[in-house]
């Protein structure tokens, strides 16, 4: 008895180990797979952007640390920010200074990129952690064949240079571009009209005047706004084939932290196809029950062992 009790407990401990290696993965081949994949179907599987990459405690935002956190949970696009130093080197930062999320001080802008190589970053806590300021280029290595990234650039950042950027680290194919506004996402479209933009549309007119300028409906991804979704805005954009991306941070998520997270489910019900989130787990557990109750799945979301 003893021993199967012992045989047991093994198989146990393997099959824990084996589920806790397990990653969530976007694999695509090229720009047009991602193209394909960012194409509206009844049958495109609903993704959580990890706001910020999807800190929690112990990992803290913009870290190629955090990122692989979140893939331990769930298919992950990853929603991030690059910002300059001195030297003209993208490295990741959300803030214009660096105290809030760093153990540094002053303005990104004025410090040289190796002033920051000893700097430390802080989980939302403001605890310190062991990890450091990853540069761009170091984040697109890293998220080949494991993320998609919509990348987004601080006040000063050319996007000429975020594209060379990807272009330098050949990202194209899981890389998308936010913009504000239908100048930026021209803008974009003019230097990379290979890559995908995610673009605010807030009604019809708004992608009238993105075609207008140029943008064609197969590169755009629609931010929406941070509010329940207009479902006959969604319908629309999905009869053109955009995906729409809502931001629940804020007060969705904390709808769904006091009433439950089918909250979540329910907001892809009403036309969102993309949650971008501040409760990356808690939303990406819901996506994942809810593509699984609908049978939803895709040849580019792929479980990979480590």
């Amino acid at each position: 008895m003893n021993r199967i009790v012992q045989y047991l407990f093994v198989a146990f401990l393997l099959v824990s180990c084996t589920s806790y290696s397990q990653e969530y993965h976007l694999k695509f081949k090229d720009t047009r797979d991602l193209q394909k994949f960012l194409t509206w179907s009844p049958s495109r599987v609903p993704l959580v952007s990890c706001h910020r990459g999807g800190p929690v405690p112990g990992f803290p935002e913009n870290a190629i640390e955090t990122f692989a956190n979140s893939t331990k949970h769930q298919p992950s696009v990853i929603e991030c920010d690059a910002g300059l130093t001195k030297d003209s080197v993208l490295v990741m930062l959300h803030d214009d200074r660096l105290e809030r999320t760093t153990t540094g001080s002053g303005d990104l802008n004025d410090r040289l990129f190796a002033d920051l190589k000893n700097v430390r970053l802080k989980d939302n806590d403001g605890k310190v952690t062991r990890y450091h300021i990853p540069t761009l280029d170091a984040v697109l290595k890293w998220g080949r064949d494991k993320v998609l990234f919509t990348l987004d650039i601080k006040r000063g950042v050319p996007y000429q240079k975020l594209i060379d950027a990807v272009r330098r680290n050949r990202a194209e194919a899981y890389s998308i571009i936010i913009t504000y506004n239908a100048n930026q996402a021209a803008e974009v479209h003019k230097l990379a009209p290979d890559l995908m933009i995610s673009a605010s549309v807030k009604n019809r007119a708004d992608l009238e005047r993105l075609n207008s300028m140029g943008v064609p409906n197969n590169r755009i991804v629609a931010f929406v706004g941070v509010a329940q979704p207009d479902r006959s805005l969604c319908d629309y954009l999905h009869s053109k084939g955009i995906f729409c991306i809502l931001g629940t941070m804020g007060n969705l998520d904390n709808k769904a932290k006091a009433k439950g997270e089918d909250v979540y489910s329910g907001l892809i019900e009403a036309g969102a196809d993309i949650l971008s989130s501040d409760r990356t787990e808690e939303c990406g557990r819901e996506l994942l029950k809810y593509s699984k109750k609908k049978g939803l799945k895709s040849t580019n979301v792929v479980m990979a062992g480590k």
